[in-house]
């Protein structure tokens, strides 16, 4: 069993959605999360900014403070180990546009699931078959 999670663009999130329902994943938790990647910034482009006569003072306001949070989406999903590579496709395939920004999937070892509703664990907890048929129990 595996977690997958992945942080995506705010502006993917439905289109992701829609994807791992289609390709059968419908079981899945999204939250709104703020983060930020390894780029730096360009001291050039942000010289050039505020030399501009042209440029609001808010946006100036926000360049000058630094490195920012940026808003994003997590998902994370718990599947079996034989559908990893499917799911990782799907999220790749729903939300690579090519520009820096578009993401990171993580993939990790689950030891235990237990569905509270009826104490099932793991692999039923989960409940492979209506994974794959689009049917949730819980």
């Amino acid at each position: 069993m595996k977690e997958v999670c992945a942080i995506i663009r705010m502006n993917r999130i439905n289109a992701t959605k829609e994807a791992l329902v289609r390709a059968g994943f419908p079981a899945f938790t999204a939250m709104r999360v703020n983060g930020r990647g390894k780029r730096t910034v360009n001291y050039e482009v942000l010289q050039a900014i505020t030399q501009d006569p042209n440029v609001q003072p808010d946006i100036l306001a926000t360049i000058s403070q630094g490195p920012r949070l940026m808003a994003k989406r997590m998902i994370t999903l718990m599947v079996p180990d034989n559908r990893v590579p499917e799911v990782v496709n799907v999220l790749i395939k729903a939300n690579q546009t090519g520009t820096p920004g578009d993401g990171k999937i993580f993939v990790g070892p689950v030891l235990e699931i237990t569905r509270i509703r009826t104490g099932e664990t793991n692999e039923e907890a989960i409940d492979e078959m209506a994974v794959k048929e689009g049917v949730s129990h819980d």
